[in-house]
């Protein structure tokens, strides 16, 4: 009998095509995708356009030679439109899909459809207005990102930093909400920013309007967000060594929070922050002036965020397990009285 193994998701081809974008070798993505390097390399070959891997292309070649069986998503049912409104209107990813629907009728195979599947559906559809904006919707990353070392340096000059490897071990363990972490998203020519805030725990987002990239600004953004929140969701944030968080220590005063900073160049000691910001593209393409868009729009993006069914959360959306977790707290208080 010969070998048989699993295709790569679409979900796994979009990593690859990031990851090789960023200058990740074919091996060191295997490994962090816990696939065998072979697998990763065909998958190079066959998703090969022009000058560089393309995770449509590699779908299309991997769709073209799958065998077909019947197709749950046709035209008219209630399943189908129910993914075009979630993909449409809800902004879901095929895999948010698939696991809201796995967890909502585990017992139900016909309301159930694979994330493979919906991306088969989309790309099969004929040509037209909806495969246009079911294909806009996605989220595929196909903009390389340019290397920190060609930008400005945003390190250095900030007094007193308290490093990551003091951060309590409550804020590691990710069991107990309150530990942010922080970054900005840029807008053309580094002209613009919005300041983004991600709770470790439930993965909950909270945006900040700022005027621009200064410490200054980023002091009042972050200030006004955080205080909306109750204090025992007020622990520690953590950030890059970016001059922006130059006035650390007067958050901390304003907010009761301690802020810790990564180390240079360690982007994967702020992951959840990371992945965030990436999600975020969606809503605020690079090369966008992020000063037109308001708080109370900036609040609706965050709404949204908070509303979708992620995957490291068991398909529970973060307002779901922050609320959760915020129940949990208020018993605990309730029997320490």
């Amino acid at each position: 009998m010969g070998k048989h193994y699993n295709q790569l998701s679409g979900d796994e081809r979009n990593q690859v095509q990031r990851g090789l974008n960023e200058g990740m070798s074919l091996r060191a993505l295997a490994r962090s995708m816990g696939r065998n390097p072979s697998t990763l390399s065909r998958e190079y070959r066959r998703g090969w356009l022009q000058s560089s891997y393309d995770a449509v292309q590699g779908g299309e070649w991997a769709r073209s030679h799958r065998r077909r069986g019947p197709c749950k998503l046709v035209h008219g049912n209630l399943l189908t439109e129910q993914v075009h409104t979630l993909i449409l209107e809800r902004t879901w990813s095929p895999e948010q899909i698939a696991g809201r629907l796995r967890m909502e009728h585990p017992e139900d195979s016909s309301q159930r459809v694979s994330h493979e599947t919906i991306y088969q559906y989309i790309y099969a559809h004929p040509a037209g207005e909806l495969k246009k904006m079911l294909v806009d919707a996605l989220r595929h990353g196909h903009q390389k990102r340019r290397p920190r070392s060609r930008g400005k340096d945003r390190r250095g000059g900030i007094k007193n930093m308290r490093s990551i490897r003091e951060r309590p071990e409550e804020a590691q363990s990710r069991e107990v909400p309150g530990h942010w972490e922080g970054d900005l998203i840029k807008g053309a020519f580094n002209g613009s920013a919005i300041g983004t805030l991600v709770d470790r725990s439930t993965r909950f987002v909270i945006l900040a309007k700022v005027e621009d990239s200064s410490a200054e600004a980023i002091l009042e953004g972050f200030t006004r967000r955080l205080r909306t929140l109750p204090k025992a969701l007020r622990k520690t944030l953590t950030y890059d060594q970016g001059r922006e968080m130059a006035r650390h220590e007067e958050l901390e005063k304003r907010t009761h929070l301690r802020v810790y900073f990564a180390d240079p160049h360690s982007p994967w000691q702020r992951p959840t922050n990371e992945n965030t910001n990436g999600l975020l593209r969606q809503y605020f393409p690079k090369g966008t002036d992020l000063s037109q868009y308001s708080q109370q729009y900036l609040t609706k993006v965050a709404e949204e965020m908070n509303n979708r069914p992620r995957k490291s959360l068991g398909f529970r959306t973060p307002a779901e397990v922050m609320a959760d977790k915020i129940k949990e707290l208020h018993s605990s208080v309730a029997l320490q009285n």
